[in-house]
């Protein structure tokens, strides 16, 4: 194989395969010092102002002479004034395409009897507000296979007992933005497939009045959710053993299911990518969008979402849109996040981070066109806001944060019940109640991080495999994991503390 990639005949960068040290060739060109792994070299002499073109798009513009051979990146690449010196073309609908054959596919799911399927089954406590986390975690802890191990040894088919806690649900507006956000995404888990039955614990004080959220979400206390206080139990201690006496009443039913053959349209994937490197968007990330648009073939669904880390490949997706609403929309967020992020003082272009850059990404320009191949070839066929509920199949935008725990939370609260997750760098990274799937971008991070990696996208790098036949793997394992199969992260215990709901607004 030769020491580096070339994406595209009209691209201006080639990315090393391996380091490149200098006068080593590069196709038709010398080069210049020392190129590390998944970094850019130059095809051509680039002059000031001139764009830089990978995958046959604008990546970003030199901000001084690059000669033939010399290493692109944040030295001698930036993406010019705040990411708009260039218009992209959204040509809306442009790339629609027929809807393919449906296919058929089953994996082993739970069924609950409103006709929903699971991939797990959990039983859920959440908190409304940080004061009432640690009596929700002293419930959760009750529970812990590792802790009391015969907690749970009469219900084998309940996969546990988590707490999802988080720090905020009062000093807010209760009618603002911030509220929205946060009771519309604890409702998305207290009615997720992946929970037999959920628990909420408040303080009673609080701004997140639980009676508010249960009416403002049309939601009702009954056998599968029950509610209730700290002030009004009369304490922490109590708190905590009502809450266990609660869900030793939960426990029974919860166990009471079998897996049996489902359809694969009822699988809701949510797509993730950490820690990027200069690799992602060749091999994790495009093997992932095959694995997409084999699921949406099936009747399945994906959620792309982290709108800061697709900002300047939207045009990507517009083109995709069924219809000019759902791509008005997406446009519409867009200059949301332009406007949040400017009164805020800060930019767009404040992603990428410094671990990807260090793996080879230079501008939040290059992240996003790598960042959207997560979502396949697919139609897109609707748009949603943070944690709204996922009602439309196939492939649908959920606008999230770039921050991976945040906008995993979001998806989950749609109703994905199984996240991808994509890495270069090595994320650590597990979701409750729904499983994650880590995929490498390179086989050095494989061999480095084995243990929280459940698949190597980097054999497409090494020439071993190709992006199609890996998304046929990521495919099968999908079906596997959401028919009971443990992901790396779940064998680590990761799922508790990742539960980040978006917090937006003043904290009074």
């Amino acid at each position: 194989m030769t020491p580096f990639i070339r994406l595209h005949p009209a691209d201006d960068v080639l990315i090393a395969r391996s380091q490149l040290v200098g006068g080593a060739r590069a196709e038709n060109v010398t080069v210049k010092g020392l190129i590390p792994p998944g970094h850019k070299v130059a095809t051509r002499d680039i002059a000031i102002g001139e764009p830089v073109r990978r995958y046959n798009q604008i990546i970003g513009f030199a901000t001084r002479p690059i000669a033939a051979g010399d290493h692109v990146h944040t030295h001698n690449l930036g993406v010019g004034d705040k990411g708009g010196d260039f218009a992209r073309d959204y040509a809306i609908g442009a790339d629609v395409k027929p809807e393919p054959p449906l296919r058929s596919a089953t994996f082993m799911g739970i069924k609950r009897a409103d006709g929903r399927v699971a991939t797990r089954n959990y039983i859920g406590i959440l908190s409304s507000v940080n004061c009432s986390a640690t009596a929700a975690r002293a419930i959760a802890d009750h529970f812990s296979r590792q802790a009391n191990p015969s907690a749970l040894a009469a219900f084998p088919q309940v996969d546990g007992v988590v707490a999802l806690t988080h720090g905020t649900g009062c000093g807010m507006d209760t009618e603002g933005t911030g509220m929205q956000i946060l009771q519309r995404t604890l409702a998305g888990y207290a009615t997720h497939a992946n929970f037999a039955a959920v628990l909420v614990v408040g303080l009673g004080c609080e701004s997140n009045q639980i009676n508010a959220w249960l009416a403002n979400s049309s939601l009702r206390e009954g056998d599968t959710l029950r509610v209730f206080s700290i002030q009004d139990t009369g304490g922490t201690s109590k708190t905590v053993a009502k809450g266990i006496a609660l869900i030793n009443e939960m426990l029974p039913k919860a166990n009471a299911v079998t897996r049996e053959p489902c359809s694969a349209a009822h699988i809701t994937i949510g797509l993730q990518c950490g820690g990027s490197d200069g690799y992602s968007g060749i091999s994790a990330n495009p093997a992932l969008g095959a694995a997409v648009d084999l699921l949406v073939a099936h009747g399945g669904s994906a959620i792309l979402s982290e709108t800061p880390e697709i900002y300047g490949a939207e045009h990507l997706l517009t083109r995709r849109a069924v219809r000019p609403d759902i791509a008005e929309k997406l446009i519409s967020r867009i200059k949301w996040w332009e406007h949040y992020t400017e009164i805020n003082q800060g930019e767009m272009n404040n992603n990428p981070s410094p671990g990807n850059k260090a793996g080879g990404l230079t501008t939040i320009l290059e992240k996003s066109l790598g960042a959207v191949a997560k979502g396949g070839t697919s139609n897109l066929q609707a748009v949603y806001e943070y944690a709204e509920p996922v009602t439309a199949h196939g492939f649908v935008y959920m606008d999230t944060p770039g921050y991976d725990p945040v906008s995993a939370t979001g998806q989950v609260a749609g109703g994905a019940n199984l996240i991808c997750f994509t890495t270069g760098r090595g994320s650590a990274y597990g979701c409750a109640p729904s499983p994650s799937l880590k995929l490498s971008t390179n086989s050095a991070l494989w061999r480095k991080q084995e243990d929280d990696m459940d698949i190597n996208c980097g054999e497409i790098i090494d020439g071993s495999s190709t992006v199609a036949e890996m998304g046929q793997r990521i495919f099968e394992m999908v079906l596997a994991t959401a028919s009971g199969g443990k992901s790396k992260s779940e064998a680590h215990g990761y799922g508790q503390n990742e539960f980040v709901p978006w917090q937006v607004g003043a904290v009074m």
